[in-house]
């Protein structure tokens, strides 16, 4: 057979890949975790634990909802959730310092409930960060769910880290999406009392954040 014919009936398969939908937003990430939660996992058999925890993403997935919020991601004793998805940067800045301060108070009741009922001290800390972020399915095979990637996650992750028990901390970021009433602490403008802290250098980023909190009635001292 001559080499032009065996050329052409020669032929290569090339698996195309369909690419992944994604979609880029302007989003308030709010990160929440549980304080305390090691000890408590150290004092309470594991099947005592699930309801406690159970109660304890009621209160997250309510006030989250509440404010306008979606919620991303659950793991263990934490949440991600993003607000703003489809509207502005200051309704999802508000939305989230909202829902960060209704976390706090509605988790309060439960956490002494735990406190009473199971010898335990918990808390909440709480991160804001307000950002470009992309949507879009990650994970295996059966197994994909909607989840946000970015440095505005991280850093809002980061913020969570370094609240303390009690407290929400926010951004620079956050503080620029809402109006100037808000920033100069105006109840009218949103009925939260918050302070602006000395700037936070969060592990891995290459310069210092400016940070606002809204603090804790009472701190403790939980991690």
């Amino acid at each position: 057979m001559p080499p032009n014919i065996r050329a052409a009936n020669s032929l290569t398969v090339t698996r195309i890949t369909r690419p992944r939908m994604t979609k880029t937003a302007q989003v308030t990430v709010l990160f929440a975790d549980l304080r305390g939660y090691t000890t408590l996992a150290e004092k309470l058999a594991p099947a005592q634990i699930f309801p406690l925890l159970d109660e304890f993403f009621v209160v997250l997935a309510a006030a989250t909802g509440a404010h306008g919020g979606q919620i991303f991601h659950v793991a263990g004793d934490g949440m991600m959730a993003g607000f703003g998805v489809g509207g502005t940067a200051e309704e999802g800045a508000r939305g989230a310092l909202a829902a960060g301060h209704t976390i706090l108070s509605d988790f309060a009741a439960l956490a002494e409930r735990w406190r009473q009922h199971h010898s335990i001290e918990t808390g909440l800390g709480i991160g804001l960060h307000t950002g470009e972020v992309a949507l879009g399915l990650l994970g295996p095979p059966g197994k994909r769910h909607t989840t946000l990637v970015g440095d505005t996650v991280n850093v809002a992750a980061r913020l969570c880290g370094r609240a303390r028990a009690g407290e929400v901390l926010f951004s620079c970021t956050v503080a620029a999406a809402l109006d100037a009433k808000t920033t100069r602490g105006d109840a009218s403008a949103l009925p939260i009392a918050f302070l602006h802290l000395p700037q936070f250098e969060l592990r891995g980023r290459s310069a210092p954040l400016d940070i606002w909190c809204v603090p804790a009635p009472e701190r403790l001292p939980l991690s």
